[in-house]
């Protein structure tokens, strides 16, 4: 990613309206054509350790209607890849924000009641293969721990007692991995996005299995 980037977004977060943003339409173009060379570029790497079937890029027009804050637009690229097939499951995203808030993640944010149903389950019955992943030295070193917004005690269904309940409070599964702007910059960029994402690979993969199959281990997908 550009320098030049960085400082468009920076400049955009000092000067959000719409005046601004017209006088400065095309350092924006620039700035926007530079972000989508880095999607196809990261899409590309991804595709060397796992099978892409969209990349998409989000608008930096914000939709205002509903929120208490009103400035028109993102000081931020963002961009998702989505995994192909039913067989492969979880979502790699990439966001870009000057000031070290870069960050490259994936996972399951909100999933559907029953994906989230049989995830619970899934823990519930074994918890062992999820705790290895979450525990192993190269998770821990890229992103800490595993985050996404929890219930305050159980949730519906079950024992707030259950030795795994910690697991079993989460709505929403995902991991982080924060980037500074010198990082960004830098050559080896879409190398240490490949990396990272590469690191997410076994929680994907054990989260694949889970969501496809029942407790017994039969396939839902082919059951369809």
């Amino acid at each position: 990613m550009k320098t030049a980037s960085l400082k468009f977004l920076k400049d955009l977060a000092q000067n959000n309206t719409k005046d601004w943003f017209a006088e400065h339409k095309p350092i924006y173009q620039e700035a926007y054509d530079d972000a989508k060379e880095l999607m196809a570029a990261v899409e590309a790497e991804l595709n060397k350790s796992d099978v892409i079937e969209k990349a998409k890029i989000f608008r930096i027009y914000r939709d205002v209607r509903f929120s208490k804050d009103k400035t028109p637009y993102k000081d931020n690229f963002s961009m998702s890849f989505s995994r192909a097939t039913a067989y492969r499951r979880g979502g790699y995203y990439l966001f870009i924000k000057p000031g070290g808030e870069s960050m490259v993640g994936g996972g399951f944010y909100k999933p559907e009641p029953s994906d989230l149903k049989l995830i619970r389950s899934h823990i519930a019955a074994d918890s062992k293969p999820l705790r290895k992943i979450i525990a192993s030295k190269q998770f821990k070193s890229m992103f800490g721990e595993l985050k996404g917004e929890q219930v305050k005690t159980a949730p519906k269904g079950f024992d707030k007692e259950h030795p795994d309940i910690d697991l079993l409070r989460y709505k929403s599964f995902y991991v982080m991995r924060n980037f500074t702007d010198k990082e960004v910059t830098g050559p080896d960029f879409v190398k240490l996005v490949g990396q990272t994402y590469k690191a997410i690979r076994p929680y994907f993969d054990y989260m694949s299995e889970i969501l496809t199959h029942d407790l017994n281990g039969i396939s839902l997908i082919d059951r369809n």
